[in-house]
Parts: C-alpha cells; sequence; structure tokens
C-alpha cells in the first residue's frame, strides 16, 4: 500500500460565482481499520483562505502548523492577510525545498482572491503547482471524484448551489472508496462569511 494511501482521505475544491467551496471527508485510518471519524483535513488560515492536506496525518499535521506560522509571520511583516494565490506560491515553494525528502501530502488551496475571485490550487508532493477554474480534487479516490464533479460541477453556481454539488459530489465519490468517507465537512467561502456544515455519510 502506497504512503499516500495509508491514513486514506478525500478532498474537492470547487468554484462557484464570488464564492468557493472546499469539502472533505471525516475518517482518519490506519490503512481498512478506521480509527477515528471526526478527523479534520481542512485547516483555515484566514477568513478567505482555506488549506486542504491529503496525504499522511501526521505530515499534514507537521505542514499545516508550518503554513499557520508562515502566514502569521507575513501577517506581522506586511499588516495584511496574504492572498490565496501568494499562499499557492508559498505551499509550493515550501514543498520544494523538501524534495529529497518530501512531506506525503497533496494540497488543496482554496480562497477568495481579490474582487472576490475564486481561486484553487493543488499540488503533489514537491509542489508541482496547478491551478483550477472549476474544481481540484487530491486523495485517495481521485478518478471517482473527478468523475462525479465533471458531470455535476456547472459554472457560475451560488453559494447554496455549490454546496449542494460539492456535497453529492464528495459523498458519491467517497462511497466508491474503503479509505475514506464516514461522514463530510463542507466549508463555502463567501464575500461576507464562511458556512460550515457536517454531513453523515454511509458507515460501512
Amino acid at each position: 500500500m502506497s504512503i499516500f494511501e495509508y491514513n486514506g482521505s478525500a478532498i474537492i475544491g470547487m468554484a462557484g460565482k464570488e464564492c468557493v467551496a472546499i469539502g472533505s471527508d471525516l475518517r482518519f485510518g490506519v490503512q481498512f481499520q478506521t480509527l477515528a471519524t471526526d478527523y479534520q483535513k481542512i485547516y483555515r488560515i484566514h477568513d478567505k483562505l482555506y488549506l486542504g492536506l491529503a496525504g499522511l496525518g501526521t505530515d499534514a499535521q507537521t505542514l499545516a502548523a508550518r503554513f499557520k506560522f508562515k502566514h502569521n509571520m507575513y501577517k506581522l511583516r506586511e499588516e495584511r492577510d496574504i492572498r490565496p494565490s501568494t499562499f499557492g506560491q508559498l505551499v509550493s515553494s515550501t514543498l520544494y525545498e523538501k524534495r529529497f525528502g518530501p512531506y506525503f501530502c497533496s494540497p488543496v488551496v482554496a480562497g477568495l482572491d481579490k474582487d472576490n475571485v475564486p481561486y484553487l490550487c493543488g499540488m503533489d508532493t514537491i509542489g508541482a503547482i496547478e491551478t483550477a477554474k472549476d474544481f481540484m480534487v487530491a486523495g485517495t479516490a481521485p478518478d471517482s471524484l473527478y468523475g462525479m464533479c465533471e458531470s455535476m460541477f456547472r459554472p457560475d453556481l451560488e453559494p447554496e448551489e455549490l454546496f449542494e454539488v460539492l456535497s453529492q459530489c464528495l459523498l458519491a465519490g467517497t462511497d466508491r472508496d474503503a479509505l475514506s468517507g464516514w461522514g463530510a465537512i463542507v466549508h463555502v467561502i463567501t464575500k461576507d462569511k464562511t458556512n460550515s456544515r457536517t454531513l453523515k455519510g454511509r458507515m460501512d
């Protein structure tokens, strides 16, 4: 079994009309043994920026702490929150620094950039960055997640529609993967607020 599949994960970021959403499953396991069903894989950087980390759980927690520290240092120096596009480059360069002994994580960055334009990017373990205008997935079930997103996504979704589409894609995608699922959490980021909702999923 690949080290990326050791704990199991499924993350989707999706863009809407002046809003963006990111969701993940809540399972934490050791291979096929489920240990917890309330494990957070999405980390808040600031009000309009969230980071999802799929892969090895210990590396994800280490990276989350590093990125929180780096954002705090940026905010002290610049006296403003970091832009999502800038943060994506920061994540990429941080991973590339460790390319000879990488963190076993695949990040997904979701946020609202200037003028509330949705920003989505994902990357591999050494920081090769890829941006998307529609959706970005990571985790142990990318084929089924991509298939669901490609069939259900529409441009310019309103926040409520975006939540519904992402939720259905995430739940249907994780149903086809033994290493992820057991409930999910979805954050919908708009220019005014962030709505976070927990979903119930199949528990078998």
